[in-house]
């Protein structure tokens, strides 16, 4: 990552949540657990079961995006964090990866077979691109690039426009936030960043930009997009003042006990849900990439259970299969193959 420049930096410096050069979450958020260590979990990850990936291409719908309309909120996920939110013709992309890998090196976290299923080219007009972080699992170049001539405006965490830029992105495109900043993207559109606890970085350097939740509020629809984010306070804090949603969008995979404060187990997610006053939950961040030694469908498995503990409605759609809030939640089980 080049260096910011000098407003960006000016406006990071003041943020109340940057400290000590870097950003901080809003608890103390060690990376790893006090009784792992960084030897352990690199050994781990050099020989991962084979049930770290689907023995089967994964099955998927093809929605045609660009003649997508309808007057309340459609979802369509893309697998892992990646999907469309649209209402009335206005569409938002959250975190796209086409290029078939979450990392700098493509032979490395590939995509599994049949996740792939959408491309650039299947994406419709895109009015919001938006980036929750700059890890490369939600921020990927290559997809991003190729966007570019589709998208109006990008909306991001605070710092982020400097990796974006980089990307030749047009500053006069980008608008970056800091948590609980909020802006009127259009007439019935508002989009607010909130806090998430994890951490930023795509080279050695961690927590020099910001990571983010983002509450959107479209023509009288709330929905809470989750980003990466393990678990504490601010899920109650968003709920409390932004709440109830219509649905909450919220990772349920990629954890382990090593890294027991970045990401969530499954249960933590439906608590999450709870915590937002969230009438549905989507969980997202699985099925498409491995970044933990779990099984590929464990997280969705455990996390439906939870669910149905808790009382919680929940959703789990295929690749592709729209979600329509209040109309049409998609709960096939379609992982167990």
């Amino acid at each position: 990552m080049r260096k910011a420049s000098a407003s960006r930096t000016d406006r990071m410096q003041r943020s109340p949540n940057y400290k000590n050069g870097v950003f901080q979450n809003l608890s103390p958020t060690p990376t790893l657990a006090e009784d792992a260590s960084m030897l352990k979990v690199l050994k781990e990850a050099v020989s991962r079961p084979k049930t770290v990936k689907p023995a089967a291409a994964l099955p998927s719908v093809n929605t045609d995006l660009k003649k997508l309309y309808a007057d309340e909120p459609v979802i369509v996920w893309f697998g892992h964090s990646s999907y469309l939110v649209h209402v009335k013709g206005f569409n938002i992309l959250v975190d796209p990866v086409f290029s078939g890998s979450a990392s700098p090196v493509p032979v490395i976290v590939k995509a599994f077979a049949g996740a792939d299923a959408y491309s650039v080219a299947d994406m419709p007009d895109i009015d919001v691109l938006l980036i929750t972080h700059n890890h490369y699992d939600h921020l990927d170049r290559r997809t991003v690039m190729e966007l570019m001539p589709k998208v109006k405006a990008v909306y991001t965490s605070l710092g982020v426009g400097d990796d974006l830029e980089c990307y030749k992105i047009p500053q006069e495109k980008i608008t970056e936030l800091d948590w609980w900043e909020g802006v009127e993207v259009r007439r019935d559109i508002q989009l607010t960043a909130t806090p998430a606890r994890h951490f930023s970085g795509r080279g050695l350097k961690r927590g020099g930009t910001l990571w983010s939740s983002f509450v959107l509020n479209i023509h009288g629809y709330s929905i809470f997009l989750g980003g990466d984010s393990g678990y504490d306070f601010h899920f109650r804090d968003i709920g409390n003042k932004y709440g109830p949603f219509d649905i909450a969008i919220l990772e349920c995979g990629q954890y382990n006990k090593a890294w027991p404060h970045i990401h969530m187990m499954p249960e933590e997610t439906v608590q999450a849900s709870i915590d937002l006053k969230a009438k549905v939950l989507f969980p997202v961040h699985w099925g498409k990439f491995t970044l933990a030694n779990h099984p590929w469908n464990e997280p969705i498995m455990r996390v439906v259970t939870a669910a149905g503990h808790q009382q919680v409605k929940i959703t789990h759609p295929m690749i592709g299969e729209p979600i329509m809030v209040n109309r049409h939640y998609p709960d096939k089980v379609w992982w167990d193959f």
